[in-house]
């Protein structure tokens, strides 16, 4: 497939952006890939900040899509689907397919096939095991004729799009691929209606701080920004309400949370972001964790670091968290108890919960 940052250049609608909540619709077998090959793209995507939805396997499965991945796909700016060898066999994801492709023609929802361990042909021709699957589906909807034909023309339509081949490539290396070609052209700015979680009442006062946060966040030489109140106030839950929006929102190239506690445990931090950096530490050393993972923030560009329940001030260093002079772009959220606390460590914005 050719490079998407060269064919993927217009921005999309504005009734794709106003429309928008997920950045990516995952669509594929379950018994096929969940397991393996889609479970790591989607923790792909994720990790760099993409807002991913793939269904529930405990979904109940019946005759009919449920409503749920109707509505996701068309909230969601593109679609990409693992199309593996039995994918033709399942009636649920033709159907989802159907929809992916009626909203490509409705609203511009973009569309990336990923041909996974099935010859592309087979698809296209309706071939092999892809030719078994609507033997079977034409006997099971013999009553539904127009159905089989719309799954027929929306498998044909899907596959004729240029798509990527999983043949004679690294799991590994492919996906990374895939992933740095689909974050070049999901629209940074992309920013849709807040939708809150369910576990967040967005009072008056909760709301008018998280407007001040994410303002802050937004704010040039501002890179430490402090979140205080008595224990039971519901700062972490705003916390990470923050981190949801900050990655929606794209305003970093990564985002990620920890907990420091009454008693930090620094290496289980450390290990913490590290994990979701895709960074191994090879040091055994809190020392030496500190410098790799220093090494490792200092490449990433814009990124925040949300640390909860922090009881006293303490070094980023220990951590090994770049900041200041250092690494302008590093921005950072504590939560504690103490505005003293806040004060010690240098907040430039302190807000009260």
């Amino acid at each position: 497939m050719a490079s998407l940052r060269s064919s993927s250049s217009s921005s999309p609608s504005s009734s794709c952006i106003s429309g928008h909540k997920y950045d990516v619709f995952l669509s594929f077998r379950g018994e096929d890939t969940r397991k393996k090959f889609t479970d790591h793209l989607y923790a792909a995507l994720r990790r760099k900040g993409m807002v991913t939805f793939r269904d529930d396997p405990d979904l109940k499965r019946g005759e009919e899509i449920a409503p749920e991945l109707l509505k996701a796909i068309q909230e969601s700016w593109c679609s990409v689907i693992v199309l593996s060898e039995t994918y033709a066999f399942s009636g649920w994801c033709l159907e989802e397919l159907a929809e992916i492709v009626k909203q490509k023609k409705e609203r511009g929802l973009k569309v990336f096939p990923i041909f996974y361990e099935v010859d592309p042909s087979h698809l296209r021709k309706q071939k092999g095991k892809v030719k078994e699957a609507f033997a079977e589906l034409e006997e099971k909807y013999k009553e539904d004729k127009e159905k089989i034909q719309k799954w027929r023309t929306t498998l044909t339509e899907v596959t004729n799009i240029a798509g990527w081949d999983s043949k004679d490539r690294h799991e590994a290396e492919f996906i990374e691929y895939i992933v740095e070609e689909i974050y070049s052209v999901v629209p940074r700015q992309l920013i849709g209606p807040i939708f809150f979680s369910k576990d967040f009442t967005p009072f008056e006062s909760s709301n008018l701080t998280f407007k001040q946060i994410m303002k802050a966040l937004k704010t040039d030489g501002v890179n430490m920004i402090g979140l205080y109140g008595m224990p039971g106030v519901g700062k972490t839950t705003l916390a990470k309400e923050v981190l949801k929006h900050a990655i929606e929102q794209k305003l970093f190239d990564h985002v990620v949370m920890v907990t420091m506690s009454q008693n930090p445990d620094i290496n289980k931090i450390q290990e913490r972001i590290a994990e979701s950096l895709g960074l191994e530490l090879k040091a055994r050393t809190e020392e030496g964790k500190a410098e790799e993972l220093w090494r490792r923030l200092r490449t990433v560009k814009k990124i925040l670091i949300i640390i909860d329940d922090v009881w006293n001030d303490f070094e980023l260093q220990t951590i090994g968290i770049p900041f200041g002079v250092e690494h302008e772009g590093c921005k950072i959220l504590l939560t504690m108890r103490l505005q003293q606390v806040c004060v010690r460590m240098g907040c430039q914005e302190k807000f009260e919960r």
